[in-house]
C-alpha cells in the first residue's frame, strides 16, 4: 500500500496533467486536500469568498487557456455553491473539474449534518460525475474524470468523503500524460458529404455565412470561403472575438443584441451555411433559405431549424477540404448590399457613443467605446449577463489578441468579476477588464476582496445605472410597469478604497477618457464606478408588432400609475442630442 493518501495521489495527479492552482474555499471535509496542496507547494490554493465564485473562476481560466482548471467545494452547502458555475462551464464546453467533498462516508445515507448527494445533483450539469466511496477507485475515477472534462469539453465532478481523503491510497502512479491528456482529434467529413456541401454552395446564387465560437483557430479558411463565394459574415456573439477583426466580409451580429445588418443578410441568401455555432434563438433564423450546417458535435446538426444538410466537423479542417471544391463567384451584389447595410447600422450605432462634457448622463455606449479604446491590445474583457454584454458586444474592438468571457449560454447574472478573477490568476502580466453591471457586481460582491487577498490587477468597470437594465427593458417590451427593478446603489469607489483597492467615480461625460486611462494604468486592482443612463434603450435588429404594442402599453401604465418621470427620462436620454 502506498504511503500517499487519497488527497496526495489527487493533487499529484493534477500536478501531472498541468494544473497550476485550484479555486475553492476551505471546510473541515476538504481538509485533506488543503493540506496536501500545502505539503507539496506545487499548487496554488486560490481563496474566494464564494464557491459560486470559484467555479466562474475557473471556467474563466479554462476559457482563456483552454486547459483543465479545477475549483472544490467542502460537504453540503460549500459544493452546492458551485453548480451555478459549472452550469455555465458545461454550456460552454469548457473544460473543468470539480471536486466536491462529501460528508463522512459512514454517514451517508442517515440525514447526517450538511448531508447532500453531489453525485445526483450535479450529473445535469456534468459530462463525468462520479462518488468515491473506496481509496480503490482514486486512480481511475480521477483519471476517467480527466479525459472526460478534456475530452468531451465540459464538466466533471468526482465526490470525496473527507474520510476517504484521507486514507492510503493505492500504490499506483498516474498515467503518463500521453495516456492521461490525449490530443483532441482533428475531424473532417467525408468526400462525399463535402462534395455535397460544395454542389449545394456552387449552386446558390446569395450565400450568407453565420458563424460562432466554433469558428475560433479557423479565421483564414473562413475569410478564404467568404471570398470564395462573396459571401457576406454573420455571426454570434460567441464568435465575435474569432471572426470579426480583419474581415472585409463582416456584416455584424444578429439576435437580441444584434445589428439589423446581420439579420437582413441571414434573410436575404438562398442558402445560409452555419458553421460551429449553437445559436439559440429559431425566431432569427431565415424560413425561406436552404440551410446547411457544420459543428464537431453531432447532435447539435438541425436543433434550432430544418436542414439541408448536415457535416459533422472540425470547421478550419471542414473549411481547408472544401475550398478546392468550389467554384469561385465574381457576383458581388448580395455581399455589396449587405455591407452597405451594415455601414449604415454601424454608423447609427457609433453616433450612440458619444459623451459631451457637461452633459449628464453618461451613456453606457460611450463608456464601452472609451474602454475599448484604452485598453491594451491583448486584453481580456469579461462581461455581465444584461446590458453590459449589448455593450460589449457592440463597442468592444477585436483584433485577433484579444478575448471574449461571459455567460453566452447559461446567461447567469455576476460572472464577470469571478471569471476575470480566473483569467488574471493564470495571465498575471495580462490587463484583464471586468464590463460589471451594478446588479451582477453587487450578487457577488464579496469576491472583490478576492482581487486584494490575492493581489490580482483586475480593472473592474460598473455600469452603475441604478437598475437591472435588461430585465427592465424585456418589462417595457411586454408592456408591464417595471416592479423590483430598481437598484439603490451605495458608491462602489468609496466602497472599494475602504477595502484597500483604488477606486474612481465618474458622473460626468467630460471625466470619462481621463478615469478609464487612470484605472487601467494603476498598479493593482482597481474600481471604476461610472453613473450612467438608466433609460438606455437597446433596439433589436428587428422589432415586431407585440414590441410596439408592448412599450405603447408600457408608456400608458407608465403614466397613469404615477411613474410619467420615467417616460421623460426616456424620452430625454434617447432622443437629445449627445
Amino acid at each position: 500500500m502506498s504511503t500517499r493518501n487519497v488527497a496526495e495521489h489527487i493533487v499529484e495527479t493534477l500536478e501531472q496533467t498541468g494544473v497550476r492552482r485550484i479555486y475553492g474555499v476551505v471546510g473541515d471535509s476538504l481538509n485533506g486536500l488543503i493540506e496536501a496542496l500545502r505539503r507539496r507547494g506545487t499548487i496554488d490554493w486560490v481563496h474566494v469568498r464564494h464557491e459560486e465564485a470559484a467555479a466562474f473562476a475557473a471556467c474563466g481560466e479554462a476559457q482563456v487557456t483552454g486547459r483543465l482548471t479545477v475549483c472544490a467545494g467542502s460537504c453540503g452547502p460549500g459544493n452546492l455553491h458551485l453548480i451555478n458555475g459549472l452550469y455555465d462551464a458545461q454550456r460552454t464546453r469548457t473544460p473543468v473539474l470539480a471536486i466536491a467533498a462529501q460528508i463522512p462516508s459512514a454517514e451517508i445515507g442517515g440525514g447526517y449534518f450538511q448531508e447532500t448527494h453531489p453525485q445526483n445533483l450535479f450529473r445535469d450539469c456534468s459530462v463525468y460525475c462520479e462518488l468515491v466511496s473506496d481509496p480503490a477507485q482514486i486512480p481511475f475515477v480521477l483519471e476517467n474524470a480527466i479525459r472526460a472534462a478534456l475530452g468531451e469539453r465540459g464538466v466533471a465532478v468526482i465526490v470525496v468523503p473527507g474520510d476517504v481523503a484521507l486514507r492510503p491510497a493505492p500504490d499506483r502512479l498516474p498515467s503518463a500524460n500521453a495516456g492521461l491528456l490525449p490530443p483532441a482529434p482533428v475531424v473532417t467529413p467525408a468526400g462525399a458529404d463535402l462534395d455535397a456541401l460544395a454542389d449545394l454552395l456552387n449552386g446558390a446564387e446569395r450565400v450568407t455565412l453565420f458563424c460562432g465560437r466554433g469558428c475560433a483557430g479557423a479565421h483564414g479558411p473562413l475569410m478564404a470561403l467568404a471570398d470564395a463565394l462573396k459571401s457576406p459574415i454573420v455571426h454570434a456573439l460567441g464568435g465575435k472575438e474569432h471572426v470579426e477583426y480583419d474581415n472585409p466580409y463582416d456584416v455584424g451580429m444578429t439576435g437580441f443584441i444584434g445589428f439589423s445588418s446581420g439579420y437582413a443578410a441571414m434573410h436575404a441568401c438562398d442558402v445560409l451555411l452555419m458553421l460551429g455555432t449553437d445559436f439559440p434563438y429559431k425566431q432569427f433564423l431565415p424560413s425561406g433559405a436552404r440551410i446547411a450546417q457544420v459543428d464537431i458535435r453531432p447532435e447539435q446538426l438541425g436543433r434550432r431549424c430544418r436542414l439541408d444538410l448536415g457535416l459533422v466537423g472540425d470547421v478550419g479542417a471542414t473549411l481547408t477540404a472544401l475550398l478546392p471544391r468550389l467554384a469561385p463567384k465574381a457576383d458581388r451584389l448580395h455581399l455589396d448590399d449587405c455591407l452597405a447595410h451594415y455601414r449604415h447600422a454601424r454608423q447609427g450605432l457609433d453616433h450612440l457613443a458619444q459623451g459631451t462634457p457637461g452633459r449628464k448622463p453618461i451613456h453606457p455606449q460611450y463608456l464601452a467605446r472609451v474602454v475599448s479604446e484604452a485598453a491594451s491590445d491583448d486584453a481580456v474583457f469579461t462581461f455581465d449577463v444584461g446590458t453590459p454584454t449589448i455593450w460589449a458586444a457592440r463597442y468592444l474592438t477585436m483584433n485577433g489578441r484579444r478575448r471574449l468571457v461571459g455567460s453566452l449560454a447559461h446567461g447567469s447574472m455576476a460572472n464577470a468579476l469571478p471569471q476575470a478573477i480566473g483569467v488574471q490568476a493564470a495571465q498575471r502580466g495580462r490587463q484583464v477588464v471586468s464590463l460589471s453591471g451594478d446588479g451582477g457586481f453587487a450578487m457577488l460582491m464579496g469576491d472583490l476582496l478576492t482581487l486584494r487577498q490575492s493581489r490580482l490587477p483586475v480593472k473592474v468597470v460598473i455600469f452603475n445605472n441604478g437598475v437591472l437594465g435588461f430585465v427592465a427593458l424585456e418589462m417595457k417590451a411586454a408592456g408591464f410597469v417595471e416592479l423590483g427593478t430598481d437598484l439603490d446603489n451605495p458608491d462602489f469607489a468609496a466602497m472599494a478604497r475602504a477595502a484597500g483597492i483604488h477606486g474612481v467615480r465618474v458622473e460626468d461625460p467630460g471625466d470619462l477618457p481621463s478615469a478609464v486611462a487612470d484605472i487601467l494604468s494603476h498598479d493593482g486592482p482597481a474600481i471604476l464606478d461610472v453613473v450612467t443612463a438608466s433609460q438606455e434603450l437597446s433596439m433589436p435588429p428587428t422589432i415586431g408588432l407585440e414590441q410596439v404594442k408592448g412599450f405603447g402599453l408600457w408608456l400608458v401604465r407608465a403614466v397613469l400609475s404615477g411613474k410619467g418621470d420615467a417616460v421623460v427620462d426616456l424620452a430625454r436620454t434617447n432622443l437629445l442630442p449627445r
